[in-house]
């Protein structure tokens, strides 16, 4: 019987097929174009290629997330500080590290944030959640515990965070009034009258 070594080729096929398996977890997720190419060693026509096979469009166009105000803002803030939470659980608790731990991380969160409408999209994207990740990796953001519910929450690194109180036990007063907040109520009002 015939058996030959392994060589660079076929190790090469096995990092090329493990490279698409990844980038296909990271578009099934929602993962932007840009994070494809920094996160895979594939290229950019062959992950465009990928794209359109698996979600029938061409991948959106345009700049990533680029400032941590987004991560700050009321609704963005709780989606982003739990997302978090289960990502520096998976690192503290588990083998899991780098793009792995996020993709184990967003899925997870996708689960806890469990969407009510199906074609909704979720507050924190996979791209967004990438972002944060950098974020806190370049000390821009960082997790503050709150001084009245006692949970982690992002914040802003270089603000004064001495007697934080987070977004759940100090609600903004405009909170939950978007145009989409007040469809949903209408509907509800309707369906019970």
């Amino acid at each position: 019987m015939d058996t030959k070594p392994v060589t660079a080729n076929t190790k090469s096929v096995v990092n090329e097929s493990e490279q698409i398996q990844l980038a296909i977890q990271m578009i099934k997720l929602g993962a932007r174009l840009q994070l494809l190419e920094s996160q895979t060693t594939l290229s950019r026509e062959r992950l465009i290629k990928l794209y359109k096979e698996l979600k029938g469009v061409s991948p959106p166009k345009g700049m990533l997330p680029f400032s941590t105000d987004w991560f700050l803002t009321w609704q963005p803030n709780i989606h982003a500080s739990i997302f978090y939470n289960i990502y520096k659980f998976m690192l503290d608790y588990t083998d899991v590290t780098g793009i792995q731990a996020i993709i184990k991380a967003y899925s997870l969160y996708l689960q806890q944030v469990d969407q009510q409408d199906e074609d909704a999209e979720p507050v924190l994207s996979m791209t967004r959640a990438w972002t944060l990740v950098r974020f806190v990796e370049s000390k821009m953001l960082k997790l503050q515990s709150c001084n009245c519910c006692g949970g982690s929450f992002i914040v802003n690194a270089y603000d004064l965070n001495h007697k934080y109180v987070c977004n759940l036990c100090h609600v903004p007063s405009r909170a939950g009034k978007t145009k989409k907040a007040k469809e949903l109520t209408y509907k509800v009002v309707s369906m019970s009258a």
